[in-house]
């Protein structure tokens, strides 16, 4: 598993960049690439939907974003996938919105812009996944 450390210090760790999307690559400024990607304030990993049994449907679930709320998330942006196939159970933004966190869920394009945008304003996760 590709992993990176969390260097969080209290609200100071900025998410990393995403540089290039294309169909199955998310690529990190540092050069990282990943097929799917789990990005949080001062780090980022695989996405890997084996860890919590994740399918396109039902979706993304409250495991799925739990890590993202750990590492200090207080906006988290959802991707769909290119061709909005990947849903998102109720329950996950529940989850979010319970913990006082941001919510938006959006086509993967259009989530890639919307984290990049908000990652130098506040603590912004994201999962992004890069196929359909």
């Amino acid at each position: 598993m590709d992993t990176e450390p969390s260097q969080r210090s209290e609200d100071t760790a900025e998410s990393p960049a995403i540089t290039d999307l294309a169909w199955g690559s998310v690529r990190l400024a540092s050069g990282r690439r990943f097929k799917d990607a789990k990005l949080y304030p001062g780090g980022a990993r695989e996405w890997d939907w084996r860890e919590t049994g994740t399918r396109h449907s039902p979706g993304i679930q409250p495991a799925d974003v739990e890590e993202l709320v750990d590492e200090g998330a207080r906006i988290v942006v959802l991707s769909l996938g290119q061709h909005e196939r990947l849903e998102v159970m109720p329950e996950t933004v529940r989850f979010l919105e319970e913990k006082g966190v941001e919510v938006h869920v959006e086509e993967t394009r259009r989530a890639v812009e919307l984290y990049n945008r908000l990652r130098r304003e506040r603590p912004v996760g994201a999962l992004v996944h890069s196929t359909c």
